[in-house]
């Protein structure tokens, strides 16, 4: 058994989007939640910063350990951003 100790870098897990009808989405790499209200999303995942941009979005499951994460509403957009800080994120997002 390995131990990981402070300041290493944990591997990267996997990454996919599932969606249905536009309707419901499932993510796997998510590493952090950033921000998130009804018409925006803000995520940290393996691949980069993911923004999903829609109407009425709702999370309706999330496991950051196992990053996974499940959301519905009318799903728009998703798009992958450059990595920024997450103070310059989320004043870019909602600022």
């Amino acid at each position: 058994m390995s131990m990981i100790g402070p300041g290493a870098e944990l591997p990267m897990r996997a990454h996919s989007l599932q969606m249905e009808n536009r309707e419901r989405l499932r993510l796997t790499g998510v590493s952090d939640v950033s921000g998130f209200d009804e018409n925006l999303i803000a995520l940290s995942t393996d691949m980069g910063e993911l923004l999903i941009r829609g109407e009425e979005l709702h999370i309706d499951k999330i496991d950051l350990d196992a990053g996974v994460m499940e959301l519905r509403g009318r799903i728009c957009e998703i798009c992958y951003e450059e990595r920024v800080s997450g103070t310059g994120l989320w004043k870019k997002l909602f600022g």
